[in-house]
């Protein structure tokens, strides 16, 4: 089966089948070969695109930056800022502008309904790079990291804890369904994802042989584990909610060293960072100062053990960026 991705855009793992993600996957792998053996590999010199920010990340823009410009392509970046200080247009009118000079445009921190908008009108491979509902770059990364571990996707077992209302467990729950990865979350009742898009991944998991399944038992949720999963928790520190109640909410899903016991023998840890596990940001300061914790959604020990791979979901989101945008661009590997 000959897979071409040229033309296309990457803004949910919806769109995308599995044997399309299969390809994303083998392709960067191919990538993060030639990366470590050095090989110049600049397959699209002639191409410029766009990185457009409604939010700061420098994580993912530099991960943007450095794949773009490994694939020789000349790299645009527009910063919050720049867009706060321009409302003259509209999202139609930007996007048939930017579609004439650009080549593809990555999209990070608005509306998934904004990067649609700028999908329909700007006629160019659009990348989501995160938007408030999915963040499909992270979760690619994500799954390159798994097999490398593990050696396999399929039938392994995903528990993603903690504040599972976000973009990131939004994709990982769609990656997983199509994957055939059982993915469990483990979370407060009311910081459960949207229960249409759960719906929509069970049909797509039962399919695949896989389960998607929700549980607020931390034990349970966790016991068979090979991957735990958590991230910050923005249900409340984005919305400024912070308060003892939703703290003590939290914090008995804090992945710790007794949890990662309650798991099979050989789980990893996986976080999209950035982590709170200690008092060296003003933030953790700030909390334990008000609060009086010294961690947040993960213990020191559990993010600085031999277990936790987070530094490697960090390489790989440039892997995998690149072959997002090699793919749609039409670069071929060679």
């Amino acid at each position: 089966m000959t897979i071409d991705l040229k033309g296309r855009s990457f803004l949910t793992l919806l769109d995308y089948t599995e044997e399309e993600i299969r390809y994303l996957l083998d392709l960067a792998k191919l990538y993060k070969i030639a990366k470590k053996l050095d090989r110049s590999h600049k397959k699209l010199d002639t191409k410029n695109i766009a990185l457009i920010f409604e939010k700061d990340s420098i994580k993912t823009r530099c991960a943007f930056d450095v794949a773009a410009m490994d694939l020789g392509i000349g790299v645009t970046n527009i910063g919050a800022n720049e867009l706060q200080g321009d409302r003259s247009e509209s999202i139609k009118d930007f996007a048939r502008g930017f579609g004439k000079i650009y080549d593809g445009i990555a999209y990070y921190g608005g509306t998934q309904e904004n990067l649609n908008e700028l999908n329909e009108f700007a006629k160019i491979p659009i990348w989501n790079a995160m938007t408030i509902e999915y963040n499909p770059t992270q979760v690619l990364a994500d799954l390159l990291t798994i097999e490398e571990k593990l050696g396999y996707l399929k039938g392994s077992n995903l528990t993603f804890v903690g504040d599972t209302k976000n973009s990131v467990v939004n994709s990982l729950m769609i990656a997983c369904a199509k994957m055939g990865i059982n993915f469990t979350i483990c979370a407060p009742s009311d910081l459960h994802p949207d229960k249409s898009l759960v719906n929509e991944c069970k049909n797509i998991s039962e399919k695949n042989k896989s389960n998607i399944s929700l549980t607020e038992n931390f034990y349970e949720g966790t016991k068979d584990a090979d991957i735990i999963y958590t991230s910050s928790w923005n249900s409340i520190l984005e919305s400024n909610n912070i308060s003892k109640d939703n703290i003590d909410k939290l914090a008995i899903y804090k992945v710790s060293m007794e949890i990662i016991n309650n798991c099979n023998k050989k789980v990893i840890f996986m976080h999209c960072l950035p982590a709170f596990h200690n008092l060296e940001t003003k933030l953790g300061r700030n909390m334990n100062k008000d609060f009086g914790i010294k961690e947040m959604e993960v213990s020191d020990d559990v993010f600085e053990s031999d277990l936790s791979v987070v530094f490697e979901q960090s390489e790989n989101r440039m892997h995998t960026i690149k072959a997002i945008i090699a793919a749609t661009l039409g670069a071929e590997y060679k």
